[in-house]
């Protein structure tokens, strides 16, 4: 029989799309630090010893856009001058403009509107304790702990991806762990048998313990698969901002609206939705309502309240997916602004989310669980 396969990828913060999302959301953040009603859309485009910083920032703050940049190349490690983008030589150049006005007139605080039409998506589901379907989680768990590994191993750069292929039954509970494929770049000093010696029982081994498999019963791990990974980061490909939703979200399991998420603050609904979409989707699990769930909002632009809610539990709920979504639209303001307030998202703590994850980090203000009980009661 045919097996029933689900694979996810994920990629380190060094991979060059990732470096735009972190200059972005780390742009944003430094806005917001100083004026928590800045409203930006920061986008970033990087390539071989440059980096292009646009998009539309309207803020009170003070912000040196190019230093923001250039301290977090340097946190992320490109700092190897032979690698073709080093934090100390790389130009960047910025071409930055305010808000459109017709665009601020339907997203201000009176109005309140959302910044943007569009759909967005949360789900959550029983494969992990964080309530993340467990493809996605393994596949950001190893890109986290290679990125760890990058920083303490000289012999290894930031660019790095991940990927898992997990394995279910017809009921959709996890089987095993068929596939692991780690990709990263190193020095040309690190020989390759040491170099995925070192994968394999520094990466991949710590990561399945942590989630309760045995790297031993892996059918298949591919390290490095086409040899040598020297050239890479930016200088190997062009990196954009907003080009890895996937990855942002749940590595497929779940759908996705197609609005990216760094470099957009809060009112931008592409990210605050996402956001409380996922809060509301993570609590009903949490509250034993279904074992999988996935949240759907939709807005129009201008328009405070969404023009729809939809929740869908695939057969999994112990109520109706109909009396779920009459409970979310009880207890949850979904108002670009009532999301802002409950999430507390006017804070500078995007740049967290660029380089460690969107979803199933605990601190992050959308995993808490604090509606869980209430949604126990009322069901």
């Amino acid at each position: 029989m045919e097996k029933r396969l689900f694979t996810s990828e994920c990629v380190t913060c060094g991979h060059p799309d990732k470096v735009a999302d972190c200059i972005s959301d780390a742009i944003l953040d430094a806005c917001l630090a100083q004026d928590p009603g800045s409203r930006v859309a920061c986008e970033t485009m990087v390539t071989t010893d440059f980096c292009l910083i646009c998009g539309e920032i309207t803020t009170k703050a003070v912000v040196d856009y190019k230093e923001v940049a250039r301290q977090v190349i340097e946190k992320i490690g490109y700092t190897h001058p032979g690698d073709g983008f080093d934090a100390a030589s790389v130009e960047i150049l910025c071409k930055i403009h305010t808000q459109s006005a017709d665009i601020a007139m339907g997203t201000n605080d009176e109005v309140g509107g959302a910044g943007d039409q569009g759909m967005m998506f949360g789900g959550a589901c029983t494969h992990t304790p964080e309530l993340m379907p467990l493809p996605a989680a393994l596949s950001r768990a190893l890109s986290n702990r290679l990125t760890e590994c990058i920083h303490s191993n000289d012999l290894l750069r930031p660019d790095g991806k991940t990927q898992v292929s997990v394995e279910f039954d017809e009921q959709g509970n996890v089987i095993g762990i068929d596939t692991v494929v780690v990709s990263v770049m190193h020095s040309a000093d690190f020989e390759m048998g040491e170099l995925r010696r070192y994968i394999r029982e520094g990466v991949i081994a710590p990561v399945l313990e942590k989630y309760g498999f045995n790297i031993n019963d892996v059918q298949n791990i591919h390290i490095n698969p086409t040899g040598n990974f020297v050239i890479g980061g930016p200088n190997g490909d062009t990196g954009l901002t907003g080009r890895k939703i996937i990855v942002d979200t749940y590595g497929g399991y779940f759908s996705h609206g197609g609005g990216a998420f760094s470099g957009k603050d809060p009112t931008k609904v592409d990210r605050s939705g996402a956001y409380m979409a996922r809060y509301m989707a993570k609590n009903l699990v949490a509250a034993g309502l279904a074992r999988q769930v996935q949240v759907q909002l939709a807005y129009a632009i201008g328009v405070a309240e969404p023009v729809s809610v939809r929740v869908d539990s695939y057969g999994t709920g112990v109520i109706s997916d109909e009396d779920m979504t009459a409970l979310l639209r009880k207890y949850c303001d979904l108002t670009p602004g009532g999301i802002i307030k409950k999430l507390q998202l006017r804070r500078p703590i995007y740049g967290k989310t660029a380089m460690e994850g969107h979803f199933g980090v605990a601190e992050l203000p959308w995993e808490q669980l604090d509606l869980a009980e209430t949604l126990k009661k009322h069901c």
